[in-house]
């Protein structure tokens, strides 16, 4: 397999090679980068600091989290949104907090606005692991009354999806067939 991809590397034509980046064509990326994508300041400056890495640089020493910074301050970038943002399509696909703290923090969402959002995570904890046992056939939606090993396998999937092992063990002992709501779980 590795000699394989050897092999296709070497018949690929070899890279445009592109002039170094200067300032002013940092500047371009960042805007172009954030003109595409939402993102957080974390990741433009990450974004940056490969293109320089692959690119070379031309000039005065380059510092990609001021750009990331003087981004944020135009409004261009706005991390707070962007975690609003990612934590509720997070929540929505049934994942966890743990899963959507992790992920925050990959991001580089700091400590502060993933200290903000955590109210709310915690607060719709019973929905999304409803949603994601529902989602997922688990517990009161399966087929029939699960062995040990089947159990053990669901449970490992919520806690893997980042929901509380207590909260995983409740809807999973729930029997089959019944239809669970969030006033069953004050």
């Amino acid at each position: 397999m590795a000699q394989l991809r050897r092999m296709s590397a070497e018949r690929r034509p070899p890279r445009k090679t592109l002039a170094p980046l200067d300032a002013a064509a940092l500047d371009r990326l960042a805007l172009r980068y954030v003109e595409r994508f939402a993102t957080t300041r974390g990741k433009l400056a990450d974004y940056l600091r490969r293109k320089i890495r692959e690119r070379g640089w031309e000039g005065a020493a380059a510092d990609p989290a001021a750009v990331a910074e003087r981004m944020a301050a135009l409004g261009y970038v706005d991390d707070r949104a962007w975690a609003e943002a990612r934590a509720g399509a997070l929540a929505r696909r049934g994942l966890g907090g743990r899963r959507v703290a992790d992920d925050l923090r990959t991001a580089r969402v700091d400590e502060t606005g993933r200290a903000e959002l955590a109210p709310s995570i915690d607060a719709r904890a019973v929905a999304t692991a409803l949603a994601f046992a529902r989602r997922r056939r688990l517990g009161p939606w399966g087929t029939g009354e699960a062995d040990r090993a089947v159990r053990e396998k669901q449970l490992g999937a919520m806690l893997r999806a980042g929901h509380a092992p207590t909260l995983a063990r409740r809807i999973l002992a729930l029997p089959p067939g019944s239809d669970p709501d969030l006033a069953d779980f004050d």
